[in-house]
């Protein structure tokens, strides 16, 4: 008998992801994730529920979460959920993560957010262009 461990997640990041290298060098990014769903009950109240997920992801996928993921991104992820048992003051606790192998960055920066080659070259935008009255537009336009 087969089976299959895979977790399809559409989320934002809680908080600013963790990343640390192993011995070997590897990186390892530990994040949050937050999904959520809102429905209305019968009396029309809108309710909401959200889950948070822990993740983990090694290698070359946690170098990029670490130089471009902050608190707020939108992330889609692919992954498979494992579980480890330890103790803590003589009791046995779970914790559930997500294995993350496979992440698309979506939505852009985080609202009020710029990237550093913006902040070092400011003069590196392009100025913003005047309108053009486009009425008396003639046609010859060559390829």
């Amino acid at each position: 008998m087969s089976s299959v461990n895979k977790v399809i997640i559409l989320g934002r990041l809680t908080k600013d992801p963790e990343i640390r290298f192993m011995p070997n060098g590897e990186g390892v990014a530990n994040f949050s994730l937050a999904t959520s769903e809102s429905w209305k009950t019968k009396e029309g109240e809108k309710k909401e529920k959200a889950e948070f997920h822990n993740c983990v992801a090694y290698r070359k996928l946690s170098e990029v979460i670490g130089q471009y993921l902050r608190k707020g991104s939108q992330v889609y992820i692919e992954g498979k959920l494992t579980t480890e048992k330890y103790e803590k003051d003589g009791v046995t606790k779970y914790s559930t993560k997500i294995i993350v192998n496979e992440m698309t960055m979506l939505g852009g920066k985080p609202s009020g957010e710029s990237s550093e080659s913006d902040k070092d070259n400011p003069g590196d935008k392009p100025a913003a262009r005047p309108d053009k009255n486009f009425e008396n537009f003639d046609d010859d336009i060559h390829f």
